[in-house]
């Protein structure tokens, strides 16, 4: 194992280094007809402001609806093509931010912060890291380069 995959399972264990969190926005029952109007834009343009003066945001996009969507599903041989829209809208996904904190409930502070007041949800899953894998003679080089990739990610700058 190398000095740096050591140091990083190290600052891992004892807490010292950030996690990474996707914070999932659901498209919801009754998908957006339309564009978000100009307060609601206003507002999580406010809220994102402050996510990024706080260095916490690594990335963050809203999508469009399912019924502009593909989906894919994979066989042993085959691919399977499905066009949008798809009738289970509420467990899709409408839009996501990632940020880096010190633990989930750091994560979860800023959940609590969203401005929305309709019924919206969200999901919070933890980005996995190449540390979360076995690094072996089969997989280790790959994990070594997705490290790397990730070192290199800086949280979003205005």
């Amino acid at each position: 194992m190398g000095t740096e995959r050591k140091k990083t399972l190290r600052r891992r264990r004892t807490g010292k280094m950030p996690m990474r969190f996707m914070i999932m926005v659901k498209e919801g029952e009754m998908p957006q007809s339309g564009p978000p109007s100009s307060e609601m834009i206003a507002r999580m343009g406010a809220f994102n402001e402050q996510m990024i003066a706080a260095g916490v945001m690594l990335a963050m996009e809203g999508l469009h609806p399912s019924k502009s969507g593909t989906k894919v599903q994979f066989g042993k041989k085959d691919r399977k093509v499905m066009d949008g829209p798809f009738s289970e809208t509420k467990e899709l996904i409408g839009g996501f931010w990632i940020i880096e904190v010190k633990d989930k409930a750091e994560c979860l502070a800023w959940v609590h912060r969203i401005p929305f007041e309709n019924g919206e949800e969200v999901e919070i899953r933890r980005v996995a890291e190449p540390t979360d894998f076995a690094h072996d003679e089969v997989s280790g080089r790959y994990l070594d380069v997705e490290q790397k990739i990730r070192d290199a990610q800086k949280p979003i700058k205005l």
